[in-house]
């Protein structure tokens, strides 16, 4: 009886693994903005990553001079544009945007979480989440070493 016990268990956890592996499989021809939830949903991600950072102390200082309106619209166009949403970015360089910040790893670390967090609040499924987070992964050194960027080669 035990064995038969040991037996069902195992079979249950098998199931339930199972269905939580096919509960996050995407249809092929998906798109990361399509499962981000199109237009609305990276709206919604942008609009929750803004409350976020509004309570941030860490971060809300940077945004003490920003135009919001223009950076939710540009931050709109840039996450619609890197999970293929058919947009073009059309404003700063990360390295423009950047370079008068003077960033460290927990200012970044702390964006991050608030990204995550505000994902996690507009019901975005945990593989579009480190899919978007991938995509933006080569934007980092732009960000964190803006000057790298920005330095032209002068003529010897």
């Amino acid at each position: 009886m035990p064995e038969l016990k040991r037996t069902l268990s195992h079979l249950c956890l098998v199931s339930v693994l199972m269905l939580t592996a096919c509960a996050g499989q995407t249809k092929p021809d998906e798109t990361l903005y399509q499962r981000l939830g199109g237009l609305q949903g990276v709206t919604t991600i942008v609009d929750n990553l803004l409350y976020e950072l509004g309570s941030n102390e860490k971060l809300i200082g940077f945004f003490a001079e920003t135009d919001i309106d223009r950076f939710r619209s540009k931050l709109i166009e840039q996450l619609c544009q890197v999970s293929d949403g058919g947009c073009e970015y059309t404003g700063d360089s990360m390295a423009q945007a950047h370079s008068t910040m003077s960033l460290d790893q927990s200012h970044f670390d702390s964006l991050v979480n608030d990204l995550i967090a505000a994902m996690d609040a507009a019901g975005t499924p945990v593989t579009a989440q480190n899919d978007l987070l991938s995509r933006l992964v080569p934007m980092y050194d732009e960000v964190m070493h803006p000057q790298r960027y920005l330095e032209t080669d002068s003529p010897s």
